[in-house]
């Protein structure tokens, strides 16, 4: 094992050091040291969460520098909180963990009304201007007592819902309340969005009081961070939101914004007819159809005036004490992004076709970003310095060009902690979820080796298939009654308290003889939702998660080729599809002492191709199977030690 610095040891909390978390610390540690950023790679297990912690602290407290945590829920921020609560039982130590306004607003404005982050943020602040929320003026009115909390609880890390709850008893906002006490702390853990959204940042910097070259940057689960930063760059349009316009203007007598909402609403209506699902729209095209069709002579005249209507009604309604909610105003800022993206190469335009909850046809514009690069660069290249780390980053060298990742980059991959008898790997030939395969014959041999592979698995087993199509095959290929275990699954636009819900029931199987989740590669059951034990004893990854060929990922491909030659496909469309796989394939991994199978259900698994993108503790041992019926069955039952026949 290697040596770990004194000046780390002071913080570490535990009294022994994982396998290959000393390695995982010295990296990141001399990274920061000198003032350089660091991609690093670490399996499940491996502790990254204390192990970046005590790396960065000492560096921290001596330069004068706070740590900002990002992580993508709640959960992983809480849990950030629980290990500085550990390191500070041994050294002083401080922190937060924030959640968004939506989560920390007491305000019933904001916490049943608002659709999204920015929302909620515009309503608090108009809500604040307007000396509307008591919540806030609390603060004000009983400052002194205020600051005396805040000075005392500036000492110790506390969780967002530990400050929730104190300041629900003494009436003040939390939101406002957490603002204040985040100077004052050494670390604050919170969502990717505070500082890779534009607008957001500049909002948190402000109240942060710090620039960002003081900041040191840890991004934890950092494969999400490309398509979350495409996410932030993209924008949408529904056709809900365009009807929603038309009743808002002629409610407030705009008679031009009614006819421009009736004739744009005729335009997608025509254009649906005649698409299956995606179709790319040109810009100007669509312009163009407005001028001749709507009247519209200046497109930027026209929207900068639909912007600032919208603008008069959300402080008419706010005035009158109801939601201050304007769609006219949404229509006048997605059509300024649309004319400001309109001769970008990293952007394009589509229109989508698709069913909604009730089973509706309708569709949506949408401007969608290719290059995540564009949002995370100014972030890496302006903090002090950043640990970008997940257990699926390799290539290493691939994602630092995709999110562009300062030059002098330390890229590292640490090896597994895990015992390679703990883990089974099979890759099966014979089977494929490809398209021109996907027979009913198909389906029904997959739902064969799954019923294989829940046989004879002691308890719990996950099956990820490559999209809700292929979860439909197999469900209607019969693997409810091909298994003998309950069965749950995942269904589109599942809600998350349902899914959650589900979750909970699949894992209470655990102890009882086992069940069967069913669910989708980079869906929410396969991504962030861990399984230890008997949680999960096998997962199935059923075909390899490829994008469908929409005008959208072949834009991606396109780009992706320009930027980096010859890495157009692989950048676009493989390398996403893996993660999604490897995400799933790692579920029954998540503590030193499990053991996990995995089967990989689909032949291109077993190529070297597809093989050089899963994390090197999956394809270290990783066994090819014939076509055999009980091979899968034989491989089970000497690893896990029994026969369930």
């Amino acid at each position: 094992m290697l040596k770990i610095s004194e000046k780390v040891l002071e913080y570490f909390p535990y009294k022994e050091v994982r396998p290959f978390q000393s390695e995982f610390i010295n990296v990141i540690f001399e990274a920061i040291s000198e003032g350089k950023s660091v991609a690093i790679e670490g399996s499940n297990g491996l502790g990254k969460t204390v192990a970046a912690l005590s790396a960065c602290l000492p560096v921290a407290h001596e330069k004068n520098l706070k740590i900002i945590y990002l992580a993508k829920t709640h959960r992983q921020h809480e849990r950030v909180i629980e290990e500085l609560k550990a390191i500070s039982r041994k050294v002083s130590v401080s922190g937060i963990s924030l959640r968004g306004r939506r989560e920390m607003c007491l305000h019933p404005l904001v916490t049943k009304r608002s659709a999204d982050a920015r929302m909620a943020m515009e309503i608090c602040e108009l809500l604040k201007n307007r000396e509307q929320c008591p919540y806030y003026t609390k603060i004000n009115a009983d400052f002194e007592f205020c600051s005396s909390l805040l000075w005392e609880m500036s000492k110790h890390p506390y969780k967002a819902s530990e400050i929730l709850r104190m300041c629900k008893t003494q009436g003040f906002c939390p939101y406002e309340f957490t603002k204040l006490l985040m100077n004052e702390v050494d670390v604050v853990a919170l969502s990717y969005l505070y500082v890779f959204d534009p607008i957001i940042r500049s909002r948190f910097l402000k109240n942060l009081e710090t620039p960002m070259r003081k900041l040191v940057l840890i991004v934890d689960e950092a494969h999400n961070l490309p398509d979350m930063a495409i996410d932030i760059a993209s924008d949408e349009l529904s056709l809900f939101s365009i009807r929603q316009a038309e009743k808002e203007a002629k409610e407030f007598n705009y008679d031009d914004v009614v006819f421009f909402c009736r004739k744009l609403r005729k335009i997608i209506e025509a254009i649906i007819e005649r698409i299956k699902d995606e179709e790319y729209v040109p810009p100007k095209f669509l312009l163009d159809l407005l001028k001749s069709k709507a009247n519209v002579e200046n497109p930027q005249t026209f929207f900068d005036y639909l912007h600032s209507v919208g603008n008069t009604i959300r402080h008419a309604l706010l005035a009158e004490g109801k939601f201050p909610r304007s769609y006219i105003h949404r229509l006048g800022e997605f059509f300024l992004k649309w004319i400001e993206t309109s001769e970008n190469p990293s952007f394009t335009h589509v229109i989508t076709k698709y069913k909604t909850r009730t089973g509706t046809v309708s569709a949506k514009l949408e401007i969608v970003s290719l290059d995540p690069s564009k949002i995370t660069t100014e972030v890496f290249n302006n903090v002090y310095a950043s640990v970008v780390m997940s257990g699926t980053l390799e290539p290493l060298d691939s994602y630092a060009q995709v999110i562009a990742l300062p030059e002098e980059t330390v890229m590292h991959a640490v090896s597994s902690p895990f015992p390679p008898e703990h883990i089974l790997a099979l890759a099966c030939k014979g089977v494929t979820t490809a398209m021109k395969q996907r027979t009913k014959e198909m389906y029904r041999k997959i739902v064969q080796r799954i019923a294989e592979v829940v046989r004879y698995t002691p308890a719990n087993v996950g099956v990820f298939a490559a999209s809700f199509d292929v979860l439909e095959g197999l469900l209607d290929a019969g693997i409810e009654y091909a298994i003998d275990k309950p069965l749950f699954y995942e269904y589109p636009n599942m809600k998350s308290k349902e899914n959650e819900r589900m979750i909970g029931k699949f894992k209470s199987y655990a102890e009882k003889g086992g069940a069967v989740l069913l669910g989708v590669q980079g869906g929410r059951s396969s991504e962030g939702v861990d399984y230890p034990g008997n949680e999960m004893n096998s997962v199935v990854v059923v075909g390899v998660p490829y994008a469908e060929p929409s005008p959208r990922v072949k834009a991606q491909i396109r780009y992706y080729e320009e930027r980096f030659q010859g890495k157009g496909r692989e950048y676009g469309y493989i390398l996403p599809a893996l993660k999604k796989a490897s995400q799933a394939a790692g579920r029954p991994i998540r503590t030193l002492k499990d053991r996990g199978a995995i089967i990989f259900l689909d032949y291109r698994f077993a190529t070297f191709y597809c093989q050089r993108f899963l994390p090197s503790w999956i394809r270290r041992n990783m066994k090819t199977l014939p076509d055999e019926d009980g091979r899968i069955a034989k491989e089970l039952i000497l690893f896990f030690g029994f026969n369930n026949q």
